[in-house]
């Protein structure tokens, strides 16, 4: 590696010279300090206030800046700043500790609303999630960090993460109109420094639980499985779409009775809920007949 070299550049100001290096000394940003107190990121900068006549010190890409007190001239010093600068840099010594800055990659987040008031949808343009995740309080989000941030705003009562999208479910506390900018913010900020929405250890429980439901839904046969693929084919795109979540519970066959759990913006709404229970319970009557008398919506 080439072994960094000097030059002295004047300035317009006679009380600042700049020492220029023949490598870059910082990869990003400028760095400006008026005494060794602030300093405290950059041991070279420290050193050289230890020099007497040092008022200042920039560092900025491929230089340094100094600007001197009237007790000296440049033209007495200027030889043995420079030695001392190529000394300590070709030690290998630090110049600027730099914090590792985030790297932003564009997010588009844009807020949907929903059947439920108290739900309001928003939808990425990438994907969050494999598979859903319902938060009904701050301790069921131990593993979740977005979701974990989120709890900290004292409206959010619960959330629901699924595919691109996360619901937000508010107390009444708040109006939307007062909270889903800056909320939309936040979630877009969080997402765009590529942030873990959810740890892999509950994604890796999660992915496992729905591939033993899914099995145990194959395994399935006769009116219990006609019902699942309906609600599979032609209710849960719907509900996902309105930022919710339709789960088959089971199958009465006694009393022909069909058990969902609801969750996210279909979740908690008692109109949203009797609404979306008597559309899924006149399709399944349509669709099978006298093989289903009702329909019992269960709020995850």
């Amino acid at each position: 590696m080439n072994e960094f070299v000097i030059t002295l550049v004047p300035t317009d100001n006679p009380a600042i010279l700049k020492f220029e290096s023949n490598r870059f000394l910082v990869s990003s940003g400028n760095y400006e300090y008026k005494n060794i107190d602030e300093a405290n990121n950059s041991p070279l900068a420290q050193q050289l206030f230890y020099l007497p006549f040092i008022k200042a010190v920039y560092i900025s890409g491929n230089f340094i800046a100094m600007e001197r007190y009237d007790i000296v001239d440049w033209a007495d010093v200027q030889d043995e700043v420079a030695q001392q600068l190529v000394e300590y840099l070709n030690a290998g010594e630090p110049v600027v500790l730099e914090e590792t800055r985030e790297k932003k990659n564009p997010v588009t987040l844009y807020a949907e609303v929903t059947p439920n008031p108290a739900v309001m949808k928003f939808v990425a343009n990438k994907r969050l999630v494999p598979v859903s995740f319902e938060f009904k309080n701050i301790d069921e989000a131990a593993r979740a960090p977005l979701a974990l941030e989120l709890f900290q705003l004292p409206y959010v009562k619960e959330l629901f993460f699924d595919e691109n999208y996360v619901s937000v479910t508010k107390y009444d506390i708040a109006d939307w109109d007062e909270v889903i900018t800056g909320l939309r913010e936040q979630i877009r900020d969080y997402l765009s420094v590529g942030k873990e929405v959810v740890s892999e250890e509950a994604l890796a429980e999660q992915s496992a639980k729905a591939a033993d439901k899914q099995a145990s839904s194959a395994g399935m046969e006769g009116t219990a499985l006609e019902i699942i693929n309906i609600l599979e084919e032609y209710v849960r795109p719907a509900v996902a779409s309105d930022g919710g979540n339709i789960i088959f519970q089971s199958y009465e066959e006694d009393s022909k009775t069909v058990n969902v759990i609801l969750q996210g913006a279909c979740s908690g709404c008692p109109s949203s809920t009797y609404t979306l229970k008597n559309g899924i319970e006149t399709m399944l009557k349509n669709m099978l007949g006298e093989k289903v008398r009702e329909v019992v919506a269960i709020n995850g």
